[in-house]
């Protein structure tokens, strides 16, 4: 299994626990953005706006720059490699699993196939079907 360190990864869920910081983060992979780029498309004040980019900072998912007046901002990918690893883990789990069940439930078509004539069990029509075929034999 893949070991992570459990604060980070958890400060790295909860980061992306929120649409607005995912829309930050999303936003960011285009580029460096400015806190009020960051904002603007969010009816917030830049202060709500800071503790969103705060969570995501102490996260280590982005990192702040100050250049004069001005807070850039920019993403670091580390953090989700990590989680999409961790997340891996359990892809790869469920992956085996209907790898699993498919398997059984080819194997189990197969041995319905060779007794099977091809003909359709009267059971597994439809009413129309079975209405159609009274009608034809008349």
């Amino acid at each position: 299994m893949v070991e992570l360190e459990t604060p980070q990864i958890d400060a790295v869920f909860h980061a992306l626990g929120d649409a607005t910081r995912r829309h930050m983060l999303r936003d960011l992979a285009g580029g460096e953005r400015t806190v009020s780029q960051l904002a603007e498309p969010f009816a917030m004040s830049l202060a709500a706006a800071s503790k969103h980019i705060k969570t995501l900072e102490n996260a280590g998912l982005i990192r702040r720059e100050v250049r004069g007046r001005t807070h850039l901002c920019r993403l670091e990918p580390g953090p989700l490699a990590s989680a999409h690893q961790w997340l891996g883990f359990y892809e790869r789990f469920w992956t085996n699993r209907l790898d699993v069940l498919e398997r059984l439930l080819r194997e189990q078509d197969a041995r319905k196939a060779p007794g099977d004539s091809g003909a359709q069990d009267d059971s597994r029509k439809s009413p129309a079907s079975k209405e159609g075929d009274d009608q034809s034999t008349r």
